[in-house]
């Protein structure tokens, strides 16, 4: 894992400096419709949660059309328990080490008809190493093409890299972003990847050049749906419907999300795991 020292190094001041773009587009947006709104940044570390090795920081704000959106960025490294090993790429009982480094964000807006978003890009090591990742976008209230819009950026970032990235990554998000005891899928889907495997400097650069295209792809396109949507009108009925959307994504996270429970089984700050719950929610 020492060899993947100035890896993780250049992964993680990527993902901090996409951090620092996005957040200051976001505010950007609360400006543009009136709002002071700013990121509050929250540093944390993995001795304070009763683990070791590493930490992070999470940015959060609560604004007039975010209302509430995080964007973590944390670097850590220490060694799975036993059991959880078992399950992670290159780990096993016997070799449970790891370093991670990533980004994670989840928006959730204050007028339904502006889409809630997820987005995550991590590169991890094991006895392997890898990049993971992706976007996918949740409308409480689809718009064909806003839902276009999104996927032709995803497939913007993948066909550079590879002639078959799309539509495998499109597939991979539409299994894993579905509700199985609900029978739904979570949104409208996006791109989802991992395992993208890194046994030479080659293929560490490809799968980091490609990581930093759909980085730079959800940084272009989310901005441009919010102000598309925010201004819209919408009715109690449809702030309901939102709601009770937001149930269902909670459910997902909750029971079925890799993110929450990589954090939960590493030592992660709580706060930071779970932000990605929505501030309000109902249940029918």
């Amino acid at each position: 894992m020492s060899d993947h020292a100035p890896h993780t190094a250049r992964a993680r001041a990527w993902f901090e400096s996409l951090r620092d773009q996005i957040c200051a587009e976001f505010e950007a947006i609360e400006a543009e419709a009136g709002s002071d709104a700013r990121f509050t940044y929250t540093p944390w570390n993995r001795d304070a949660e009763g683990a070791e090795g590493g930490g992070g920081v999470q940015g959060l704000m609560k604004g007039k059309v975010f209302e509430k959106v995080g964007v973590n960025v944390s670097t850590v490294h220490g060694a799975f328990n036993p059991q959880f090993a078992a399950s992670i790429n290159g780990a096993s009982a016997e070799a449970p080490q790891f370093t991670a480094t990533g980004i994670s964000l989840v928006a959730h807006m204050a007028n339904p008809m502006v889409p809630a978003v997820h987005m995550n890009t991590r590169f991890l090591t094991t006895t392997k190493a890898w990049f993971g990742g992706g976007a996918d976008l949740n409308p409480p209230i689809p718009f064909a093409e806003d839902t276009a819009d999104f996927h032709a950026a995803m497939q913007g970032a993948c066909d550079p890299h590879g002639a078959d990235y799309y539509e495998r990554f499109k597939a991979w998000a539409d299994d894993y972003f579905y509700i199985p005891h609900r029978k739904v899928h979570r949104g409208v889907g996006g791109i989802f990847y991992d395992h993208l495997e890194c046994p030479d400097d080659a293929a560490w650069e490809a799968n980091f050049a490609f990581t930093q295209d759909v980085g730079r792809a959800f940084l272009d396109i989310f901005p441009r749906l919010v102000r598309r949507r925010m201004h819209q009108p919408f009715s109690a009925t449809d702030k309901r419907q939102q709601l009770e959307w937001r149930g269902r994504y909670a459910e997902f996270n909750l029971v079925y999300d890799r993110g929450t429970l990589f954090g939960l089984k590493t030592g992660g700050n709580i706060d930071a795991i779970l932000m990605s719950l929505p501030p309000e929610a109902t249940w029918s």
